[in-house]
């Protein structure tokens, strides 16, 4: 084994010392252990997030066990904490009949690929209220579909269904923090229920993280809308856009409108305290290690160090 690949196996191996564990979404086309996670290594990851179904269609694959086994073990073996993204086209919100119906199945089919793989959590894109209808019947539907998927989760090891609010465009509903408050009314703030807070997402949102005490007042609000202990995973990524802007434009660490001190707030306020930092940014394995390098700097000299 390389010195690089040693370093990084070590860093995954010592992931439960870390306050916040840095990783990134990780590409398994070829396998989910033999390919994710060698990619996982290679850039220094101490988290993953993985994929288990196209994510811009509604097929449901079963799964290689050989490969679930291997990947489940690793990352137990490791303590690498994993995450499952569930498919884009998710939408409980909407107006369509058939859409809604993929969309169980689909979700439905993350959650028990989740489960088989040892992921701590799924997300899931809170979706929108399409056709012109209103928050309030669209919240209706989500209840309807979604919560049942929510009481199946009755296993020790089934993974937390965790909501990722978006950038705010057309009839999203949720993209400021406060969205989330009739989203978890409308599951009965679920125990399985969670949070993934996406940097990017809630910066173009309208909530501005690089003003004076961006951060802390942004999760501060979270923490005040959902209650304690509902945040259990962070997508770090910077803007290509400014603030306000409703545009989902992923950029590297520091490179973007958000810039680097902000994440550093990040792992130093107490909503944040042991939740795993997962990069999404553009540019392959270079820049993610590239990335993740970074964050885990900004993590060695926190806020007030």
């Amino acid at each position: 084994m390389s010195s690089s690949k040693s370093a990084a196996r070590d860093a995954g191996a010592a992931v439960g010392t870390r306050r916040n564990p840095i990783g990134g979404h990780v590409p398994v086309a070829g396998g989910l252990a033999s390919v994710g996670l060698a990619y996982a290594r290679e850039m220094g990851a101490e988290t993953v997030q993985v994929f288990v179904a196209n994510p811009r269609g509604w097929a449901t694959p079963a799964g290689n066990p050989q490969q679930d086994e291997e990947f489940r073990a690793s990352c137990a073996a490791e303590d690498i904490p994993a995450y499952v993204h569930a498919p884009y086209l998710i939408n409980m919100g909407s107006h369509t009949e058939e859409t809604v119906e993929r969309s169980v199945a689909s979700l439905r089919h993350s959650l028990r690929r989740g489960r088989e793989i040892g992921a701590l959590g799924v997300v899931v894109h809170t979706g929108s209220a399409t056709g012109g209808r209103e928050r309030a019947v669209a919240l209706a539907q989500v209840r309807e579909r979604m919560l049942p998927l929510l009481d199946e989760l009755t296993r020790d090891d089934d993974p937390y269904l965790l909501l990722e609010s978006t950038a705010g465009q057309g009839a999203s509903l949720c993209a400021r923090t406060w969205d989330f408050g009739p989203y978890f009314e409308a599951l009965d703030a679920h125990p399985k229920l969670g949070i993934c807070l996406d940097t990017c997402h809630i910066f173009a949102a309208g909530h501005d993280l690089t003003g004076p005490d961006g951060v802390r007042q942004t999760l501060d609000l979270l923490v005040d809308t959902v209650g304690e202990g509902r945040l259990k995973l962070i997508h770090a990524n910077d803007s290509k856009d400014v603030v306000g802007a409703h545009k989902d434009r992923h950029e590297n660490i520091g490179a973007g409108h958000i810039g680097e001190e902000p994440f550093r707030a990040l792992m130093s306020h107490p909503a944040t305290e042991q939740v795993p930092l997962i990069l999404e940014t553009p540019g392959g394995k270079e820049k993610h290690a590239q990335d993740a390098a970074l964050l885990k700097k900004l993590r060695e000299y926190p806020e007030g160090v």
